[in-house]
């Protein structure tokens, strides 16, 4: 393993969590990389800090100039899902797509902030270096950002018995359209958020209690739009029990569950093709 390899961990990680993109997380580290290679021969007294300093610059390069493509984006924007099919892999187990959400409407030196030292556990000092402000500026924009994420992280750990039920429940409304199981771990208060970026059909706009989203689910029934019986695979993602639904027609999508104790408070449903190309 080189020297940058042994690192390439952590920085796929941090990365991630600044742009919530599997793909351009990738891309920025290998550009991080070509800088690397580039000043083989030259001392650098510590190279995790260096890379994350370049790291840490490229994505808030990448997330100023991706403003207004956000901006411009059709319906709700999700980040990439991120499938943990090795349990010891972190790039994501300690990030809830609520989270990432949160980050999303940081700005970026403050969400570089926050995941340095909150995160990365990186003093302030080297925070500053890496984002070239003053201590002080540094501890600002991490407060700040904190004050937008501490309510984000999950509650409550769902209960075994809970994701259980909740496999149970949506592999019965798969292969029968019937939904009534899945209705009863919905919280009243529950809401369905579904990322089609203007690709694939999905709704616009978040949709917001039980009786809505169970209405939706009944017209999805009525089409005989759910995809095939066994075209669903139990997984993790984001840290969030979830499936994987591979359509013959439309290739694959993804769905997080949210739980609070042994109710569905949230529910993220990635459809765009364009985030779901590292699962092909």
């Amino acid at each position: 393993m080189t020297e940058f390899d042994a690192h390439r961990g952590f920085l796929t990680g941090l990365a991630y969590r600044m742009l919530g993109s599997v793909a351009e997380a990738e891309d920025v580290v290998h550009d991080a990389y070509l800088r690397w290679a580039a000043r083989e021969g030259e001392p650098i007294a510590e190279p995790r800090a260096y890379l994350a300093r370049v790291v840490t610059n490229l994505c808030v390069d990448r997330l100023t100039s991706a403003r207004a493509r956000r901006e411009e984006y059709v319906g709700t924007w999700l980040p990439e899902p991120v499938i943990e099919d090795d349990p010891a892999q972190p790039i994501a187990a300690d990030l809830s797509v609520a989270l990432l959400l949160t980050l999303e409407r940081l700005s970026p030196l403050e969400r570089a902030a926050f995941l340095l030292h909150d995160v990365f556990d990186m003093d302030y000092a080297d925070v500053a270096r890496t984002l070239e402000r003053s201590e002080a500026a540094c501890r600002q924009l991490a407060a700040r950002a904190r004050e937008h994420v501490r309510d984000t992280r999950p509650r409550f750990e769902a209960s075994e018995q809970a994701s259980e039920r909740l496999t149970r429940a949506f592999a019965a409304a798969m292969a029968t359209g019937e939904i009534t199981e899945l209705a009863g771990l919905l919280a009243e208060d529950a809401v369905l958020y579904s990322d089609g970026g203007g690709k694939r059909r999905a709704a616009l706009n978040p949709i917001f209690g039980r009786d809505k989203i169970l209405r939706f689910f009944a017209g999805i029934a009525r089409k005989r739009s759910f995809p095939p019986p066994g075209s669903a695979r139990g997984v993790r993602i984001n840290g969030l029990p979830g499936f994987v639904v591979v359509d013959p027609d439309e290739g694959p999508e993804t769905i997080a569950f949210e739980l609070a104790g042994d109710r569905i408070v949230a529910i993220y449903a990635v459809r765009n093709p364009d985030k779901l190309r590292h699962l092909s």
